[in-house]
């Protein structure tokens, strides 16, 4: 016999939900064959420990004047970012005595890390002037000679003028050691305002630029991705994406339309970007940039791209920093929290299962399946966001999801009910299933709406914990939409057409008469008695004293389910049941009147 189109569909979408955990578990399985994470989730600073870092601010100018308030509340602000930029690491990022910065993070710190915490990714957009492909100084007696040292006549006129390069600045460029340079911390600052030297550590290259022309403040956002050429195709390299500020966009396209007429091989058509000193890339200007988006690119990976692109992205810090110490913190505390919250979340569960049992009879293992497909579910996105996401789960994050054991099975309660409610006006258990689903759906989908508009707004407006309390609450809300749309539903489509469920076992949770079910109008006069009323009259007719009994406590739950059907009657119904009762007794009168005209 071919299936119905509801079984097909129930069937396809359990064979999807088998599809994407078996996708999930693939990847996990491949990261940690990579060595790139573990099947268990990364945990915060409260549950695995981690280290505490101090940093001393230092004014970019090297001037030893006070920091002010407010720049460091801005530098806290910034690192804060940079450090959970790549997710919700839960690092905490505080100020210390209004002077140093304390931050403290799970793990140990990679380089990269350490890198991006304390560069103040100063960006600047310079015009080169001259360029030399060397990063080793010129020998002494190989530098230009005295006499034939650039003297300029007239002082410069923009920042394209070659009369920026003076006798003094030639003589530093030639004896310039770029890899000495690239070790100092920090490295030689040159004014916004003067010409600079500067190194490109990729093609071996040295400049001589003009003064910045487009500040790093003018940079709106920036991201890393693939590389394209001017037809749109992806070049496969990798490149970092900017956008400028309106400010930005008016002097970037003031740089373009300079450097484009210059002609190809003329050092003078590049524009060099510099990053705290050091020159990341310097482009050609083949074309006026006139919408303010500009791709840098160069000799990038992945990883040095994004890193680029975060830095930027995050804003440039207005001072550079000195470590001043490095400890090792430990996770005692949470640890034993961590077990209380485990303990917590496995009561909540046993009690929502007795409940379930308690409630609906055997249906309760449909409840139980779906909270453990979507714990699984959970588990999963947990691990795998903790590999490419850097996301880390603490004690807020696991109250969020003992939370959602709750809210999880309150999806399943409403659909349950709305079928009940189907099954207590007398319809089929196929038939209660479809229309259950078609009120329930629409209360669950307002309810996990509702759930998401919460955790995105205590996401956004939140920081550290918090966070990770709304991350783990919306994370688990689509879950349990994934489980409800993909098992609960389609399972009890297939449960409605087995004989133990459609025919309303006792056990089952569906039976009609345990649920009240009372009879259905249909219309035209018709009016359809469930299987419980003829198992009632059965009972009627029994002499035992038990059965009477029964008979009494059924005919009482019928008169209670006439009255519930009453009351459920539209008006259009009630009308047309006054009417078949008005006519069935007049012609009962007159079928008697009938009978004693015969007999007389």
């Amino acid at each position: 016999m071919a299936s119905t189109a509801p079984v097909r569909h129930a069937r396809s979408s359990l064979l999807w939900l088998g599809i994407i955990n078996v996708v999930l578990f693939a990847v996990l399985v491949l990261g940690v064959a990579l060595g790139k994470t573990g099947f268990a989730p990364k945990l915060a600073l409260d549950l695995e420990g981690g280290t505490e870092m101090i940093l001393t601010p230092q004014l970019t100018d090297g001037s030893n004047k006070a920091i002010p308030q407010d720049e460091l509340n801005q530098a806290v602000s910034i690192i804060r970012e940079r450090v959970g930029g790549a997710g919700v690491s839960e690092s905490e990022v505080s100020t210390q005595n209004g002077r140093n910065i304390v931050i403290s993070m799970p793990g140990v710190p990679s380089d990269r890390t350490r890198n991006l915490i304390t560069s103040s990714a100063q960006m600047q957009f310079r015009p080169v002037l001259t360029a030399v492909q060397s990063l080793e100084p010129v020998a002494k007696d190989e530098r230009t000679a005295e006499k034939d040292l650039p003297d300029p006549s007239a002082k410069p006129k923009n920042a394209y003028d070659p009369n920026w390069i003076t006798a003094d600045l030639q003589k530093q460029f030639e004896a310039w050691d770029c890899a000495a340079e690239a070790k100092k911390t920090p490295r030689t600052q040159f004014e916004d305002d003067e010409a600079a030297i500067g190194c490109e550590a990729d093609t071996g290259t040295r400049y001589i630029m003009g003064p910045v022309e487009v500040p790093g403040k003018d940079i709106k956002t920036a991201n890393s991705g693939q590389a394209t050429n001017s037809q749109g195709y992806n070049t496969g390299q990798w490149a970092v994406n900017l956008e400028f500020n309106k400010e930005g966009q008016k002097k970037f396209k003031a740089v373009t339309q300079k450097l484009t007429p210059y002609s190809e091989g003329d050092p003078r058509k590049q524009f060099a970007i510099v990053l705290d000193g050091a020159v990341i890339s310097a482009p050609n200007s083949n074309a006026v940039i006139t919408d303010g988006k500009a791709q840098i690119t160069g000799s990038f990976t992945q990883e040095s791209s994004k890193a680029l692109a975060e830095q930027l992205k995050y804003g440039a810090l207005p001072m550079s920093f000195e470590l001043q110490s490095e400890t090792q913190v430990s996770a005692t505390l949470g640890t034993a929290q961590l077990k209380l919250g485990l303990i917590a979340g496995l009561i909540g569960l046993v009690l929502v299962a007795g409940y379930s049992f308690f409630q609906y009879r055997l249906l309760g293992f449909v409840t139980i399946a779906s909270l453990v497909i979507a714990g699984v579910l959970t588990y999963l996105a947990i691990a795998l966001l903790g590999w490419s996401a850097n996301y880390r789960l603490s004690l807020a994050g696991v109250a969020g999801i003992i939370v959602s054991i709750g809210l999880t099975a309150d999806s399943f309660i409403v659909y349950f009910e709305r079928i009940r409610d189907e099954l207590r006006d007398g319809r089929k258990l196929t038939v209660a299933v479809a229309n259950g689903w078609q009120r329930a759906r629409r209360t669950i989908m307002a309810s996990k709406a509702v759930n998401l508009l919460a955790a995105v707004v205590l996401y956004f407006v939140a920081v550290g914990n918090v966070k990770g309390f709304a991350f783990t609450l919306g994370l688990t809300a689509v879950a349990d939409l994934i489980v409800v749309f993909l098992f609960t539903h389609p399972t009890l489509v297939l449960l409605a057409k087995t004989k133990f469920f459609g025919e309303g076992h006792r056990a089952s949770g569906l039976d009609p008469t345990l649920l009240g079910a009372q009879p259905l109008y249909l219309g035209a006069g018709r009016i359809r008695t469930p299987k419980a009323a003829d198992s009632d009259e059965s009972a009627n007719s029994a002499t035992s004293p038990a059965s009477s009994g029964t008979a009494t406590k059924a005919k009482t739950k019928a008169r209670g389910a006439a009255k519930e059907a009453e009351r459920r009657m539209t008006i259009a119904e009630r009308k047309r049941t006054e009417e078949l009762a008005r006519r069935g007794n007049a012609g009962a009168k007159k079928s008697t009147d009938t009978d004693k005209n015969e007999e007389a």
